[in-house]
Order: structure tokens, then sequence, then C-alpha cells
């Protein structure tokens, strides 16, 4: 909007009507204390003042523009029809005045005046825009960065206090931050401990992990600066994005040795437990039998019953040793699967037959559902079966008094499924991410039911093997389903 001043309504209405016409918009003030009401109260883009006014003249009126801070730096065109001389035309631009044009006013030089002021307020208008955005920019950045200090300075004072080693990399991984606990393992700030030279997976963070984003996990052995002496670590690393790009990463070293050493030994005594049982039991098996046949001969039915138990028992021994050597070959890496084709068909009812026919005191039927399994496949038969046989067991064995098991097969997405579900008690959801891991068992289930909770971890580990799939479906009260799958090729 331009403002005129001038005390006569006769030149207002030629210069309004002047500028109107040509678009734009017009406010007037027939005195200069009336101009100086309207300036505090709107924005004026350019002020057209009349120098020769009855109270305040024109000058008076730059001058206490000029004051303001707000009117400072609108610009002021002054008109006279007097008063010509170079020191007039100096005190106006001296009052704060940017240009002069002498009465009477020659339209066009005006209006080529009026739109270049005009064009540079504008211009001044997005300017400040600009610089105003700028700087709210370099205020949000300064509280931005003050802010990830406070959370940089609380993360260092995090990883200062907790009992692992700790540190802090950049999005290339070049450590930023160490805690006090490195040191006891490494001497510099930017080197990672010496790593034993069999582990080599700590390569693996710097080429893929780095690159893909991925968080990395290792149990990985350092040596320490004080014993020279290598000890086991689980070394996480895990990053920490922003507007979804890493922008660092923090990791930690968690002494795993003692952990270690009492699973090594652990297992160590399970493989040696394991085969000292096997031989007596073998003798043990051996003398039944013998026993069975010389009271075959004599008739006694009552003893011969008791034989029968006690073979019962030795056979439930003997699948208990069989699955603690199974344990013990997995932790040594020794766990050997035999592939060779086979009908995985016949497979599936010979499982079912086998299961059928030990559990003949029960009155339970196993039904079928789904497509037949008519393929051939390569893997090891007797693991495979190894598999069906524990999941249906377990499913008799988690489902006493229900009258049926439901094994259903199908072949999609060129893997052949077998799912097993039972009938029974089924398996609470917040527990059934553990029930594959070795010697767990659910609390509520493990008083009444008898087991050792390594079955389902040694058929994890035979499907692995097969790069087979396997997991479980459950509903408390409703019932459970296991299920594998093995790839058809």
């Amino acid at each position: 909007m331009i403002l005129i001043v001038d005390d006569k309504p006769e030149n207002i209405f030629s210069l309004r009507s002047l500028l109107e016409t040509k678009g734009f918009q017009v406010d007037t003030a027939l005195s200069g204390e009336e101009a100086l009401k309207n300036v505090l109260k709107k924005d004026y883009a350019l002020i057209i003042l009349d120098v020769q006014m009855p109270g305040m003249d024109g000058f008076e009126v730059a001058e206490t523009l000029a004051g303001y801070s707000k009117t400072k730096e609108i610009p002021i065109i002054f008109l006279s029809a007097v008063n010509t001389d170079k020191k007039f035309i100096t005190k106006g631009y001296a009052s704060g005045g940017i240009d002069y044009i002498t009465k009477p006013v020659d339209p066009d030089i005006l209006m080529l005046k009026v739109k270049t002021f005009y064009r540079l307020y504008e211009q001044t208008l997005a300017l400040n825009e600009v610089k105003r955005k700028l700087q709210q920019e370099v205020e949000s950045r300064k509280q931005a960065q003050e802010e990830l200090k406070i959370k940089v300075d609380f993360l260092h004072t995090v990883l200062e206090t907790i009992p692992q080693i700790a540190f802090t990399a950049d999005s290339n991984g070049h450590i930023t931050f160490v805690n006090e606990n490195w040191f006891k393992y490494s001497r510099s700030t930017v080197d990672l401990p010496e790593f034993h030279p069999e582990d080599t997976l700590i390569h693996t963070f710097f080429e893929k992990h780095i690159e893909s984003g991925e968080p990395f996990e290792a149990e990985i052995r350092i040596k320490s600066v004080i014993s020279n002496v290598y000890r086991f670590h689980l070394l996480r690393i895990i990053p920490i994005k922003e507007g979804g790009r890493v922008s660092s990463w923090v990791g930690t070293f968690t002494d795993i040795e003692d952990q270690k050493q009492v699973e090594s030994k652990k297992d160590e005594f399970l493989s040696i437990a394991s085969h000292e049982l096997k031989t007596p039991l073998t003798s043990i098996k051996a003398y039944i039998q013998l026993l069975e046949r010389l009271v075959r001969q004599e008739g006694n039915e009552n003893v011969s019953t008791y034989i029968h138990r006690a073979q019962d028992q030795v056979i439930k021994l003997e699948s208990l040793i069989a699955d603690l050597l199974d344990i013990s070959k997995i932790e040594n890496g020794k766990l050997k699967v035999n592939f060779a084709p086979f009908d995985l068909e016949s497979l599936v009812e010979n499982a079912i037959d086998t299961i059928l026919h030990t559990h003949e005191h029960l009155d339970i039927r196993i039904e079928r559902e789904g497509e037949p399994l008519n393929v051939d496949v390569c893997a090891d038969v007797i693991r495979i079966e190894q598999v069906l046989i524990n999941f249906l067991t377990n499913a008799i064995k988690y489902s006493p008094g229900t009258e049926k098991v439901i094994v259903r097969t199908e072949i999609k997405n060129g893997q052949a499924y077998v799912k097993v579900r039972d009938f029974g008690i089924g398996i609470p959801k917040e527990k059934q991410e553990h029930v594959f891991s070795k010697f767990y068992r659910v609390e509520e289930s493990s008083v009444k039911f008898q087991g050792l909770g390594i079955g389902l971890y040694i058929c994890a580990e035979i499907v692995r093997q097969h790069n087979g799939t396997y997991g479980v479906e459950s509903e408390e009260g409703e019932g459970t389903t296991f299920y594998f799958s093995i790839p058809l090729n």
C-alpha cells in the first residue's frame, strides 16, 4: 500500500486516481500528524510526502519516521512546488527521503519512480523473509545441536556406568568414544581390541553391516592387554538412525568367558555321561531279553508283565541317552546328516504306524489331512523320521484324554510341509518362542510331564541342517500345532 500525504485534497485526489488506475492500493493523510498515526497502524511500501504543509512539514514527518524502527526503512518521495535549489533538495535527502519530485508532477516520471520503489520494497520483503527463515534454521540447528550434545553426553555417561566394554562409532565405523573398560583390552581409543585369529566374523561388520545398516552380533575372543589372554565376549553393535539413515553405531563387549566355560564343562559331562551310560544300558537290555525268554518258557505271566514294564523303562532311558548324545554332537558340530533320496509319503506313514504300535495302550487315533506327499526328497530319512516321531510323541504326551491327533501334509512354494496338531493344554504365547531352545520347558507342564527339554532343540537343529523351516502355533486350552518343512530339491 502507498501513503499520500498532502494538505490539499485536490492534490491527493489526482495522485490517488493516477495510482489506483495502475493497480496500486492507496491510503491518504491530510496532515503530518495524521500520516504519523496511519504509519504506526498500517504497513506501507512507499510514502509520497508533500513538503509544504501547515503544522508538521514534510521534513519533520520524514525525520520522525526515521526515528522508529518500524518505519525507518519505508522509502519516501518528496513533492514540492518551490525551493528546488540544491540546498533544499539536500535537506530532503538528509531528512530520510530517497527521491524528490517537483510540482506540477509529471505522471510518467512519477509512475516510473513508484514502480521502481515498489519493486524494491517487494524484493526487500522477500529478502527479509529469506533472512527470517535462515535465522530460524540457524536457531533450530543450534537447538538441535544442543539437544544432540545433551543426548550424546547422556549416552556417554550411561556407557561409562555399565560393566561392559562400550564404544560408539560414526556411520563409517570409525570409533568416536570408548568407556573406561575399553582400556582393559585396547591401548588405543580408535583401534578395536585384538581378536583371536580364528574369529573372523568381525570383518563382516565392516564389509556388510555398515553398508546394510543392520545390527551385528557375534561371540568373539579378544585379548587382554594385562594378561595377554583371550577371553570370550559377546559383541553387539546396533545402528542409531536419523531420517532412515545410519548416523552412528553403539557397541558393547560383554564378557561371557565364564559362561562359555560352564557350557563347555556341561557339554563335556553330557557327552561322557551319555557314552558311559550307553554301555551298561545295552547289557541290561540284553539280560532283560534273556530273562523274558526264560519266563516265557515257564509260563509265568505276572513276571512277564513286570519284565515288559522294565523293558519300557529301558527304552525310555535309551531314548534319553540318544538325545543326550545328539546334544553332544550338535555342540561339537558333529551331528551327521546323511542325504539320500527317499519317498516322503512312506516316511510319514511309517512314523504314524510306529507311534500307533508303541501307544497301543492308549485309545487315540491319528488322522491325515491335506495332500499326500508322493514325492522323492533328498534328505536324511532317519533324522526326518526322528523329527516327526518327536512331534507325534509330544502331541500324545501333552494332550492326555483327547481322542485324536491330526497330521496335515502339503506341498507349497517348493517345500514339503508336515504339521502335527493336538488338542491338549496348549502353550502360552509369551513362551512359544522359547520351546525350541535347549533344556527349555514350559513351567505349566514341567511338573506334570517328564522330560529334559531337548527333543525340540534337536529337531530344530536337524531341520536347520536340511535348510528347512520349523515353528509352533498354539492357544492355551485349545491345543498346539508343531510344523516343519524341507525343500523338495
